[in-house]
């Protein structure tokens, strides 16, 4: 088996040997940028990873890794257009280094270089990998209009957070998964088993994001510590702050959420103390804990022996140690 750090290695390599047009240079400097710039590179090594539970060589799984991870950055690209985003990785986003026109036009060209490398798996695994990464990139795009149309909304249930978060974050990491489980050839039962773990893992992976934005270091976050306060995104502690039974603290959310000219500052205090006092951190913590759980079951149950699974077993305990 390979291990993590190996897989990265992979696709770090992958990464490095993509040659772009030299013009127009606004359109692929950017994408060279996002792609050059340090990430954790899950998604691609999960893809490899599930790959090598099957088959030792793990050749055939670069090209769909590579193009999970071309994928990613292209969300990230618009994501942080459509946020107002100005750091990524703690780097200036793509829109703020250069701008928002050449961030939404060269995200495109991403997305076409995705598809170009997905091309490249073996001709026997095309179709299923291009029915999944397809389908998977569509629940992707209705994540984030759940995402959008939330931002109106004072109202959203936890049920519908869920959801959100489910196609907009967790879809991804089940079909790179499960797009390497198809590479190594594996049953089908094997090939939805890991797709579920990726899947739970992602929400548990997104549950722990909110409460980083909030709770993270931010010499490591690699965002700045209450984005998500100041611009009043919907998140699993804001849902169930809105949510809450206790109308002196409900009253107080709302006057911060619709209140202008306070220092920004001032507004993360009040309201990470808001959230204190509803113990909402403890809350999402728990429901962390419920969905990652349920993966490592999951996991658990795929049909290969137990220490083939240690590396993947290990890597979503330490996502869930996380503090960046």
């Amino acid at each position: 088996m390979i291990t993590f750090s190996e897989a990265i290695t992979y696709i770090e390599r992958a990464t490095q040997g993509i040659r772009y047009p030299e013009q127009p240079p606004m359109l692929y400097e950017p994408m060279a940028y996002l792609l050059s710039l340090k990430g954790k590179k899950v998604r691609p090594a999960l893809a490899l990873l599930s790959c090598n539970l099957f088959r030792e060589k793990v050749d055939d799984a670069i090209p769909i890794a590579l193009a999970w991870e071309i994928f990613h950055n292209f969300t990230l690209m618009h994501d942080d257009v459509m946020d107002r985003a100005d750091i990524r990785r703690g780097q200036p986003s793509v829109h703020k280094k250069w701008n928002e026109n050449t961030a939404i036009l060269s995200g495109d060209a991403m997305l076409i270089l995705a598809y170009k490398y997905l091309a490249k798996s073996p001709v026997r695994h095309q179709r299923e990998l291009l029915d999944l990464f397809s389908a998977t990139a569509a629940e992707i795009c209705e994540g984030q209009a759940y995402d959008m149309l939330f931002e109106s909304r004072l109202d959203v249930k936890e049920e519908e957070y869920l959801h959100m978060i489910r196609l907009k974050t967790a879809v991804m990491l089940g079909a790179a998964l499960k797009s390497g489980a198809i590479t190594g050839g594996a049953p089908e039962k094997d090939k939805d088993l890991l797709y579920a773990f990726g899947l739970n893992l992602g929400i548990a992976f997104q549950i722990q994001d909110d409460m980083l934005d909030v709770y993270g270091d931010p010499s490591v976050f690699g965002k700045k510590i209450g984005g998500d306060i100041l611009s009043n995104k919907k998140t699993y502690l804001l849902v169930n702050a809105l949510n809450t039974k206790e109308e002196s603290e409900k009253a107080t959310l709302l006057r911060w959420l619709q209140a202008g000219g306070h220092p920004q500052e001032e507004k993360i205090a009040a309201i990470t103390a808001l959230y204190d006092r509803l113990l909402l951190k403890e809350k999402a913590h728990g429901k962390m804990e419920y969905y990652y759980r349920k993966a490592v079951r999951q996991l658990a149950q795929v049909n290969v022996p137990a220490g083939r699974k240690d590396v993947l077993l290990n890597l979503a305990q330490k996502l869930m140690n996380r503090n960046s």
